[in-house]
């Protein structure tokens, strides 16, 4: 569906233009339009503001994020945007990283990668426009099957805690994951993911037996203590955005964190429930 269908097919038009002025107008506090949504690319929020907050009550000064598939770095520039705002809230410096080939998409390496969809040199990044535009950001370039192996002894990331999938494909997803491989020190114990390409549309008709809904399969396949989960709440909640339909998150159950206590202290319950 197009633009003018998608007008006509929201029936919460007066909703989205209250949490839009809200947003443009940047009224109350950020945490106040976090709670709502009023933000830029609220999904790059949701990102940034769990892995800092999880990293803080882990008592981590420090938190990774990455984006894998930058293209033309919009996404990234907000990552930027809510770093700045989440190291207001949450004691924790937090450490951005873009990968990317530079030279937009490869060729497609079979019908797992959705040829019928993506074309090879779609989303190719102007480098150095980018590269002038970044306040924080580092960005690793070339194929995401070599940089991915040698990132964290190159760069020697804070521990990770978030990351963006939009490579597209279900062979660069999969390379990708490799990263996950790495020693789970290196991550926290539960790590937000937003897939970007597992809904989409008529065109696509995402499935899973193809691209990234092929790869998170094939990764909970193959890993035992390592399991990708859709983030059920965010589902679950009414007239849920469609970015709550893209939040995973990664379970490293043998973490040596991932027992600690993060929750409330006081979770007390009257008699009355109350």
């Amino acid at each position: 569906m197009g633009p003018v269908s998608n007008f006509f097919n929201e029936p919460f038009f007066v909703r989205n233009f209250l949490r839009n002025t809200i947003r443009d107008l940047r009224i109350g506090s950020y945490e106040f339009r976090y709670g709502i949504g009023a933000v830029i690319r609220p999904n790059y929020a949701y990102l940034v503001y769990q892995a800092a907050k999880q990293a803080a009550r882990l008592g981590e000064p420090r938190v990774s994020l990455l984006e894998f598939g930058v293209a033309g770095g919009a996404g990234l520039r907000a990552m930027e945007h809510h770093a700045v705002q989440a190291e207001k809230i949450f004691p924790v410096k937090i450490e951005l990283y873009g990968f990317d080939t530079g030279e937009g998409l490869p060729p497609p390496e079979d019908y797992r990668d959705l040829p019928y969809h993506w074309k090879a040199n779609f989303f190719k990044m102007d480098v150095a426009d980018l590269k002038k535009n970044l306040k924080r950001s580092t960005l690793v370039l070339g194929n995401v099957a070599d940089t991915v192996g040698t990132f964290i002894e190159q760069y020697n990331p804070a521990p990770i805690g978030a990351v963006s999938q939009d490579l597209d494909y279900y062979s660069s997803t999969m390379a990708a994951f490799k990263l996950f491989d790495a020693d789970n020190t290196r991550f926290l114990p539960r790590v937000i993911c937003y897939f970007d390409d597992t809904i989409g549309g008529d065109a696509e008709l995402y499935n899973d037996f193809t691209g990234e809904r092929l790869a998170i399969h094939e990764f909970n396949a193959t890993h035992s203590m390592a399991k990708m989960s859709p983030a059920y709440y965010l589902t679950a909640m009414p007239l849920a955005p469609v970015w709550h339909h893209r939040i995973w998150s990664l379970h490293y159950f043998d973490h040596p964190k991932y027992n600690t206590f993060i929750s409330e202290e006081n979770q007390q319950l009257t008699l009355s429930g109350r």
